[in-house]
């Protein structure tokens, strides 16, 4: 199965690199990868390194986002969570809006979000450690009603940034709250991120299927609860705060990929984790790919793209459910 999804990820990818304004026959790409290896400047090859350096940023990003959310759902034991359910999300938003309405460059922007959200994941940790260090599932009603404050807060300043930012700033910084990747470029730290999180996820899925199917008896089945939901929590926050300084406020992609691959392939995190991840970065890189072709030579925001897709979507997914 994994085999299979990872070959669809693949074909994702080759599609996002011949499709666009123009479009690179498929008999051509081996040319153009050679050129682009052989630093030859040809049409092709130029076309190639910016549309695969923008679809392997789509991947990561998605699978990060994927990944978060079926931590985040472990660890909240909440089907709606997501990885901006804790609010890491919006402080990211209050450090790239500062930045672009102080004319930061590209990356600084980044640098001011990902310090944006560690900040907010750091203070979220300090004030609800008592439901992350606790052994016994009490709800994390702290740990979600301290989030959501801290979300509120960082939306508040939000919205003070937008009014009184410089009309020539305000388009980059809403579609910055969409979401969007173009102009994105590879980086090491998501795909480092993302590797740490899945091998740590791994290697402690059997313990996450137990606490989500028996939360209540997870401490006298051998499960760590206080270190896992730690793990889960800091991995979620660091796969977020890569993901949302990268591309932005991608919605859904949390959201939706783990549902759909839950109700697809069965509730084991030993092929859900890995799953989700390949699911959710094929599916971020197909909908950037319609968000830079269907009104093309304009560009739409990918998370414009994500949203429409994702809610029939997710209410398909709960008819299914319901009817089940």
């Amino acid at each position: 199965m994994l085999c299979l999804l990872g070959t669809l990820a693949c074909a994702a990818l080759i599609l996002a690199a011949c499709v666009g304004s123009v479009h690179i026959p498929l008999r051509e790409l081996p040319t153009a990868l050679r050129e682009l290896w052989s630093d030859q400047g040809s049409l092709y090859a130029n076309l190639l390194e910016l549309r695969l350096s923008r679809a392997l940023t789509a991947f990561v990003t998605g699978g990060a986002l994927s990944l978060a959310g079926v931590m985040m759902q472990v660890l909240l034991r909440n089907p709606l969570a997501d990885p901006y359910v804790l609010g890491i999300s919006a402080g990211a938003a209050v450090g790239a809006l500062a930045a672009m309405v102080l004319m930061a460059v590209s990356w600084q922007i980044d640098a001011a979000a990902f310090g944006g959200s560690l900040l907010i994941a750091m203070l979220l940790y300090w004030f609800a450690r008592q439901d992350l260090r606790s052994g016994i599932d009490n709800g994390n009603s702290l740990l979600l009603l301290t989030g959501v404050i801290l979300a509120s807060g960082c939306m508040a300043l939000v919205s003070l940034m937008l009014a009184i930012a410089p009309e020539g700033r305000l388009r980059s910084m809403v579609f910055w709250m969409i979401g969007d990747l173009s102009g994105t470029e590879i980086r090491l730290l998501p795909w480092l991120a993302l590797g740490v999180a899945l091998i740590y996820a791994l290697s402690h899925a059997r313990s996450m299927n137990i606490l989500a199917m028996h939360a209540q008896a997870a401490l006298t089945l051998g499960v760590q609860v206080a270190r896992l939901r730690q793990g889960l929590f800091f991995c979620a926050a660091l796969l977020t705060a890569s993901a949302v300084s990268t591309a932005g406020s991608i919605g859904f992609v949390g959201l939706i990929v783990p549902h759909a691959c839950r109700f697809a392939f069965g509730a084991d995190h030993r092929l859900l984790l890995p799953a989700a991840t390949l699911v959710g970065g094929a599916f971020l890189v197909l909908a950037d790919t319609v968000a830079r072709t269907v009104v093309a030579p304009l560009q739409l925001p990918v998370g414009v793209i994500t949203a429409l897709i994702g809610v029939p979507l997710f209410l398909l997914q709960l008819h299914q459910l319901k009817a089940r």
